[in-house]
């Protein structure tokens, strides 16, 4: 079974939605500008694995609102970013954007299910 790994919010203003999340969560950012990302730390992570180090804990990352990414989006671990857009084709949902490279950490794609929303896969290199 593949789960949930990470979340997406996207912004308008991502200074001011990182204010709102760091002072109404205490959420930590680690902006990563070259990307133009910033990961949202949810809780701590083991430096190893870069994994949450509590079950059931996931951390997220924000990006400016664009015309793939519009409202929050929840990322999937998959083995291979490949296979999951072939069966996610077969069962009806559209791939959005093909597998890309993410800063040496592993990869990712979008696509869109069978009701429109748009979801995220992640294949580590970890």
């Amino acid at each position: 079974m593949d789960g949930v790994i990470h979340f997406e919010i996207p912004a308008e203003n991502v200074k001011r939605a990182q204010g709102f999340y760091k002072k109404a969560f205490g959420w930590r950012m680690n902006e990563m500008p070259e990307m133009e990302y910033t990961i949202l730390m949810t809780t701590e992570i083991n430096k190893k694995t870069m994994r949450p180090k509590e079950p059931g804990i996931i951390n997220g990352g924000m990006l400016k609102r664009g015309k793939l990414v519009k409202g929050p989006v929840i990322t999937i671990n998959v083995d291979s970013i490949e296979a999951a857009l072939k069966k996610v084709v077969k069962q009806g949902g559209k791939v959005a954007r093909g597998k890309m490279s993410v800063g040496g950490m592993g990869w990712n794609a979008y696509f869109t299910d069978t009701e429109g929303n748009l979801i995220g896969l992640w294949q580590s290199n970890i």
